[in-house]
């Protein structure tokens, strides 16, 4: 309104962004949707996979999850992007789920709903199977996605042939990953299947991204 007002009074009076601005503004633009991703280094045995993998600070990946807890389930879109130690996670499911965000790090743990109201998690896995009848292993995904264990509890593992992890018993998960696939230089979790006693979680990754 101010600036309308202004406009009626001084004609003469244009209201542009200055050139230099605006060039700045796609410069900055292009280099925030080009960010580069590596490839990994080698990782010939498991000790070396998981040195690497537990290693990496900021990566994400890209793909679909289905969710199975009785008669309820869905199936969608699911992003994950991990800084040091935070996390944001979107599950994108149907009109009844919507889209549910899931943010933070070890410390506090935050579900924004698809109507955009925030919540503060204090026992994730419990709290989300309570309000939607499933639940995701909020706290040790991070770590299972890459193909290692979570190295803050116990695990029963077992390896293939070629030192990656195929099975994972960890916090009253069961967890298998079905299939790798050559990605970012190396073989990295493609199929993963979690499973506690309340829910069955299958992931595909499409995409994974790893940053200096």
């Amino acid at each position: 309104m101010y600036a309308r007002d202004i406009s009626r009074q001084h004609p003469d009076v244009s209201f542009k962004w200055p050139a230099w601005l605006g060039l700045c503004l796609v410069i900055i633009s292009g280099c925030a949707a080009t960010r580069p991703s590596v490839d990994l280094p080698e990782m010939s045995t498991w000790e070396r996979r998981q040195e690497v993998l537990a290693g990496i600070a900021d990566w994400e990946f890209k793909g679909r999850i289905a969710v199975k807890a009785g008669d309820e389930g869905f199936n969608g879109k699911f992003d994950w992007t991990q800084t040091g130690d935070n996390f944001y996670a979107t599950v994108r499911g149907p009109l009844g789920i919507g889209t549910v965000k899931i943010e933070g790090n070890d410390r506090t743990i935050v579900l924004t709903d698809k109507d955009g109201v925030e919540t503060v998690l204090v026992d994730p896995e419990t709290e989300l199977f309570n309000r939607y009848g499933w639940t995701i292993p909020v706290a040790s995904l991070r770590y299972w996605a890459l193909g290692i264990p979570d190295p803050s509890t116990p695990a029963a593992t077992e390896f293939d042939e070629t030192g990656r992890l195929v099975h994972l018993v960890q916090s009253n998960w069961v967890v298998n990953i079905s299939r790798y696939r050559r990605s970012a230089g190396q073989q990295l979790p493609r199929t993963l299947t979690a499973t506690n006693p309340n829910t069955r979680v299958r992931m595909v990754i499409d995409k994974w991204l790893f940053f200096e």
